[in-house]
């Protein structure tokens, strides 16, 4: 670090909340990515940003790629919804893991970022940055420029 202000003022930090969320859902070595997933009513609700529709049957790896790419609410909120755990086990976890980093003042109210009670520091999301560009997954597909998703008779892009 070569200079700092304020680094440590917890703030609302909005969609950067996704990178938690990915890496929480990619932890888990034996999650299937391949594994389809029917988009809820619940997750597009209030979504401000999302490319998909209640009923759109997609694949965790779609969400994921919506999720870090194109910052899909609903991408967020189904990933959560359909972890073993449930959107509230999941939330926890966000926490927990965020604890387990070391971000002192982070904390998680929802998987996408849309409650301002997400919040956390400059210190602590450079920390969550630097841990995440160790995972090749995220990594990769913070690299993808574009990518499209078919669900149903639609394409998303």
């Amino acid at each position: 670090m070569l200079w700092e202000q304020n680094s440590l003022d917890q703030r609302s930090i909005g969609s950067i909340t996704k990178v938690m969320t990915a890496a929480v859902i990619l932890e888990d070595p034996d999650v299937d990515l391949t594994t389809p997933v029917v988009v809820d009513r619940s997750d597009v609700r209030a979504a401000s940003t999302t490319y998909l529709r209640a009923g759109y049957k997609v694949t965790r790896d779609d969400l994921l790629h919506l999720l870090l790419i194109g910052s899909d609410n609903a991408a967020a909120r189904a990933l959560a919804r359909t972890s073993p755990v449930g959107t509230e086990g999941f939330v926890r976890r966000m926490n927990e893991k965020a604890a387990e980093l070391g971000l002192q003042t982070t904390s998680y109210a929802d998987p996408s970022g849309l409650l301002n009670a997400n919040v956390s520091s400059a210190y602590d999301m450079a920390r969550l940055i630097s841990y995440v560009s160790g995972n090749e997954r995220i990594a990769s597909i913070m690299r993808t420029p574009t990518y499209t998703v078919h669900a149903g008779s639609r394409t998303i892009n």
